[in-house]
Parts: structure tokens; C-alpha cells; sequence
């Protein structure tokens, strides 16, 4: 079995009027999240943002770095997917503003849904504390402009 490599990506796309698409993960049960992924052997960040986007969202774009890096610990239920001992994930933040809403072609095997939330309701829902703290730092608030 090939490993998944404990590094990943997190892009949270976002309008210019504050809406952020959030994506519902099929497992676990109503999991909500930005665009993410595992980095592929030999992939920078940078490229496996861009091809997440496109993966998930069907969204042909370049996402920008924020400088971020979170490091969290891999949920129980993800570790079988991991080498023997791996307990933690090294995840980089980019952000994407667009204009506005788009059609979001999903990977129907990955996700079952999609929306597009204000700033305060995107960053409730969102399931990770580490995708609700980059909507918060990236997304500007409508009101301020």
C-alpha cells in the first residue's frame, strides 16, 4: 500500500463580496472544508494547490501562499492511510479570491456538495480549526470592503 505523504494543502476560495465555498466531505459524516489535499512525491505546494482546485473544484486558477503552515495531529479515523507512527500533518494556506460564485464541478468520490457561506457562517461550519482560523485571517469582511 502506498502512503499518503503528511503534507497537504489548504485553499480557501472566497468571493469579493465574502462568500467561501465550503465543500461536504462524504467521510466522516458532514464534514465541511475548504479545497484540500496531500502533497504527491516531488509536488511543491504551489502545484498541489493548483491541482486540487482543479481535482475538486473543476477551477483552472493559481491560488496565492499566505505563509502559513499549520501543523495539526491526523484524525484518528485518516491514520490508516499514513506510514506506522505518522500522527501529524504539515499543511500549507493559500487563498483564492474570485469575483464571484462559480458552478463547482465536485470529485463526486471525495465530496457530495458544496455551498457558498458568508464570512461568519463559513468559518462555524467549516470542520477544522485550521480551515475556520484561514477563513478568518483571509477573507475580508464585506462591510469594511
Amino acid at each position: 500500500m502506498a502512503y499518503k505523504r503528511p503534507e497537504s494543502v489548504l485553499v480557501v476560495v472566497y468571493t469579493q463580496a465574502g462568500e467561501v465555498l465550503l465543500l461536504r466531505r462524504r467521510a466522516p459524516a458532514d464534514f465541511w472544508q475548504s479545497v484540500t489535499g496531500s502533497l504527491n512525491d516531488g509536488e511543491t505546494p504551489a502545484q498541489a494547490a493548483r491541482r486540487e482546485l482543479v481535482e475538486e473544484t473543476g477551477l483552472q486558477a493559481g491560488p496565492e501562499a499566505t505563509g502559513v503552515v499549520n501543523r495539526y495531529p491526523i484524525l484518528p479515523e485518516w491514520r490508516h492511510r499514513y506510514a506506522s507512527g505518522v500522527t501529524e500533518n504539515t499543511e500549507h494556506v493559500f487563498g483564492l479570491a474570485v469575483p464571484e460564485r462559480f458552478d463547482v464541478r465536485l470529485a463526486d468520490h471525495e465530496h457530495s456538495e458544496y455551498c457558498w457561506l458568508d464570512k461568519a457562517a463559513a468559518e462555524a461550519r467549516a470542520s477544522s480549526s485550521t480551515n475556520a482560523e484561514a477563513i478568518r485571517r483571509l477573507v475580508p469582511d464585506p462591510a469594511k470592503g
